[in-house]
């Protein structure tokens, strides 16, 4: 039996799209106007051959958007506010046409507009022939859409309304809306949880115009910084230069140097949560020339310690989070370099790369990184080869396992 929940502050946005199994959202919109949710709905022109404006209305008590761009639509919210209104989209059924637009990065209607241009967590539950459904092509596009941040629910296995049998049939309503029901209860749980993440390079001036800096793109810090708020979590990144933009939902303070970063952290403790991916510089110059150097035959610079980061934060206690999660970018002998960070710097996870390899780690949109775990029951675990934005999701997900 299904446990009522009280959604009444959750905001759900429907995308049906033009299948048979149509049928099934209508089910899916009760179970969360059951609940409390409050709904809006766009109906794609050919779902509208499935279901009607009219039953989604009476069943959703919410707005329903035609998918044509129309004056008195976008007067009333339009596209944009309308993908920030949700807390989560749910494309049920979303068909293969519909996959593989949103794979292309199409914004040919109104559907595909809206969740090209959403910040929020986009649910797909799959419907389609067998056939449609084992395509590579379809295959190559759920792909696509998984290292983009897409969830996917479903499909499953049975009889299909062309009379075949096969996996392609669209998941149940109550499958879906745990699911769903799951990420909002937990994504309102983690707003109450603070996280912190550093990210990018720092510059150590040498003059006015020189500095010692790394490869660092801060890309994979900035991803896990997304994936942390759209799980709803109050995130603040630290970053030092990049060319990275971040949702200015998320707070972002710029930093150049290392010593800038250490007070921008120490300023913004407590939280629960600290993720150092910034490939901080272990040295800076002892003393910085006010004017530029003029060029010699040789130059000899001193150089000091800069203040390590992580390990100041990790072992102090009155300050030290409940959860810190160091990075360690190696060139050889990862594993072992990896567990003397972890323990040195009294971490709680180090997630290691190997820098070395080719198309992953600096500059790179791939990355594949081994989480090492200061714990007993689980020593290490492998994410291989995948966008960063996807390795950030599967971060992500083992901390909000962590934490909830």
């Amino acid at each position: 039996m299904h446990k009522m929940k009280n959604l009444a502050d959750k905001k759900i946005l429907f995308i049906i799209c033009g299948g048979v199994a149509a049928y099934k959202s209508l089910e899916l919109i009760r179970l969360f106007r059951k609940n409390k949710a409050s709904i809006r709905t766009i109906l794609t022109s050919s779902a509208k051959k499935f279901v009607t404006p009219l039953s989604i209305t009476s069943l959703s008590q919410g707005k329903v958007y035609e998918d044509l761009f129309n004056i008195e639509n976008e007067l009333e919210m339009d596209h944009i506010a309308l993908s920030r209104w949700a807390d989560v989209i749910i494309v049920a059924p979303a068909t293969a046409n519909t996959i593989s637009k949103l794979a292309s990065g199409n914004a040919e209607d109104l559907a595909s507009t809206v969740i090209l241009a959403s910040n929020k967590q986009v649910y797909l539950a799959p419907a389609m022939n067998v056939r449609m459904w084992e395509h590579q092509s379809t295959k190559d596009n759920l792909k696509t859409l998984k290292n983009y941040g897409y969830k996917v629910i479903g499909p499953t296995t049975g009889d299909m309304a062309c009379g075949e049998y096969g996996e392609g049939k669209m998941s149940e309503p109550i499958e879906i809306f745990n699911e769903i029901q799951n990420f909002v209860e937990n994504r309102k749980e983690n707003k109450k949880i603070k996280a912190l993440v550093t990210a990018g390079p720092t510059n150590e001036y040498i003059d006015p115009v020189r500095f010692i800096s790394n490869k660092s793109s801060g890309k994979q810090g900035y991803e896990i910084a997304k994936s942390l708020h759209k799980r709803g979590f109050d995130t603040t990144l630290i970053s030092g230069p990049t060319n990275l933009d971040i949702d200015q939902e998320i707070k972002l303070i710029k930093v150049e140097t290392a010593d800038e970063m250490f007070k921008a952290t120490q300023k913004n403790l407590p939280t629960d949560i600290a993720v150092f991916s910034a490939a901080v510089s272990d040295f800076k110059i002892d003393v910085k020339s006010k004017d530029k150097i003029k060029k010699k035959e040789r130059l000899n610079i001193k150089l000091e310690r800069n203040v390590d980061i992580l390990n100041y934060i990790s072992n102090h206690n009155s300050m030290r989070p409940k959860l810190v999660i160091g990075f360690a970018a190696e060139t050889k002998n990862l594993e072992s370099n990896a567990m003397k960070k972890l323990k040195n710097k009294n971490c709680d996870w180090i997630v290691a790369n190997d820098v070395s390899k080719e198309n992953i780690g600096f500059n790179s949109d791939y990355n594949e990184v081994t989480i090492h775990y200061n714990d007993l029951k689980k020593n290490k675990e492998t994410l291989s080869h995948k966008k960063k934005s996807e390795i950030s999701e599967e971060i992500v997900d083992r901390i909000v396992t962590h934490m909830n």
